[in-house]
Formats: structure tokens, C-alpha cells, sequence
């Protein structure tokens, strides 16, 4: 029996756990982790690399597949090092397990962590909506998070360099605040009670990163994108703030330009990224 897969899908090359046999792998996890999967609830990454599971207990699996030679260490214990972190309402992390896959050639993880029920944000349009005890909680997050002592790297000044006068051309880009970030927050990683999802890449960035990055999800809807930047001007007022901001307008071009044509988001953010490099090359 073959199944049909929705429009534009493509196997991923290594291997695709959303197309693969690999009960074998689920029964492991169920035995190393002492959980029962509801294996009807499954939902799978775009890129067939995870897949992740309710369990009877009440919690959720989140298993990934990489590569043998593919792995990074930093993002491959992610979520289990975010468990450190106080202050961010986030899912909390109970349990891991990882190990390498001879026959298929790859490694497995799982990790064991609070469900949480209520739904993403996901778009800047829902985002309008929401009330003003919710960005006071995304504001202690992020101030918690931004104050947590950490080893890890979410963004070094080599990309943030290269990215910027990849695009914009000679800039100073001297970062002279670091904090903690998240490095991804955008609407389909916030839900609407608040919580934080995806905390594979988190590390040192720029100071203001996060702010910017959700300012930045948010610049085709104008109301939400100065909301956002009401809300953390301390941090994106800043030198490294504005240097955050002009980092995520460059990736936004970038990509339109390598699509060959604009969209919503590239004309705002060049907009944006005008104003921003008159700010930053006249101080």
C-alpha cells in the first residue's frame, strides 16, 4: 500500500523517518526511556530528520536522527542543556537517551520532556492579539535568559560580520554586548500561554538578538513589529541591538535575492535596514 505524500514533499537522502521503516527504533526508545508512545499522534519535522510522540504518561518524545559524521555537539545536547536555565518558561526536560545505528548509519536521540497543550502563536496576525500579561512574561524570559552563564555560542561575531557586509558592504560591526539567547524566536516557536519551544541552537549572542529576531518575524504586519520594539528597547536600542536588527533585515535580502525576487518581508527589512545603517555609520 503506498502513501500519498502532500505536495512539493521530498525524501530526505539519509535517512527520512517520516517515509523509513523504524519500529525497531521506537522500541528502543520506549524501553530505554520507560515510556509508551501513542504512536497515532506522531508529528514529523519538514526535513523527515524528527518525529515527535505524546506518551500515555502524559509527556512528549522528541526523537532525531543525524548523520554518523554529521554531529553537531553544541545543538545535539541543546534541549538537554537548557535544563540548566531558570526563569524562561519553557517545556521542561526529564530524560535523554543517545546512540549510534550501525545498520542505518546514522545516530538516534530522544529526550523526554513536558507536553505542552497550548498552541503556538504562529502568525504576527495572532500575535496582535495577545495581551499584555503575555509580553511581560516573554520579557521575564527573556531577561532570565539573558542573564544565564553560558559556554555555548548561538551567534559569534565571524557570522554576524560575514552575514552583514555580506549584503550591506563595509559596516562596523563590532558587537560590544553578549547575553544569553535563544537565537530563534519567532511566532511558530511561541505559544499562546507563553512558552519557548526549540531549544536545539541556544547560546552567547549579541545583545538584543532574540528581540530582534521576533521583531523581525513580525515586519510584514507594522502593529506587532513596533510592539515588539516598545517592548525590548532597552535591548534593541542598543548598539548591539541595532546590530541584531540589521543581521536579521541581511538574512531576509539574502534571501529574496537568492528567490530572485522581493517579497513582503526582504522590502521591509530593507526599509528597516536603511535607517539602521544611516544610525549605526553616523555614531
Amino acid at each position: 500500500m503506498s502513501i500519498a505524500q502532500p505536495i512539493g514533499f521530498e525524501p530526505n537522502p539519509v535517512f527520512d523517518v517520516r517515509v523509513n521503516p523504524h519500529a525497531d527504533v521506537l522500541d528502543r526508545v520506549e524501553r530505554t526511556l520507560d515510556v509508551v508512545l501513542d504512536r497515532a499522534s506522531v508529528v514529523y519535522g519538514i526535513y523527515g530528520a524528527t518525529e515527535g510522540f505524546r506518551t500515555t504518561g502524559g509527556t512528549w518524545v522528541r526523537v532525531e536522527r543525524r548523520g554518523r559524521l554529521r554531529i553537531n555537539s553544541a545543538v545535539w545536547v541543546g534541549l538537554e542543556a537548557a535544563a540548566t536555565i531558570r526563569g524562561v518558561k519553557k517545556p521542561e526536560w526529564f530524560q535523554g537517551a543517545t546512540w549510534v545505528d550501525h545498520d542505518r548509519d546514522v545516530v538516534w536521540r530522544a529526550d523526554e520532556v513536558e507536553l505542552v497543550t497550548s498552541p503556538i502563536v504562529a502568525t504576527s496576525e495572532e500575535a496582535g492579539a495577545l495581551p499584555d500579561s503575555w509580553w511581560t512574561s516573554l520579557r521575564e524570559s527573556l531577561d532570565a535568559l539573558g542573564a544565564h552563564t553560558t559556554e555555548r555560542v548561538g551567534m559569534s561575531q565571524k557570522h554576524l560580520t560575514h552575514r552583514i557586509t555580506e549584503v550591506f558592504g563595509d559596516v562596523d560591526t563590532h558587537v560590544d554586548e553578549w547575553a544569553t539567547a535563544h537565537t530563534d524566536v519567532h511566532w511558530g516557536n511561541l505559544t499562546t500561554d507563553g512558552h519557548l519551544l526549540d531549544w536545539e541552537d541556544w547560546g552567547a549572542g549579541p545583545r538584543g538578538l532574540d528581540a530582534s529576531c521576533l521583531w523581525q518575524a513580525s515586519l510584514p504586519n507594522r502593529a506587532v513589529a513596533d510592539r515588539v520594539r516598545r517592548e525590548f528597547a532597552d535591548d534593541m536600542t542598543t548598539r548591539s541591538g541595532k546590530l541584531a536588527q540589521l543581521l536579521q533585515c541581511a538574512n531576509a535580502v539574502r534571501v529574496a535575492a537568492r528567490r530572485g525576487e522581493s517579497t513582503p518581508l526582504s522590502e521591509a527589512a530593507q526599509a528597516a535596514a536603511d535607517d539602521l545603517l544611516v544610525e549605526l555609520r553616523s555614531t
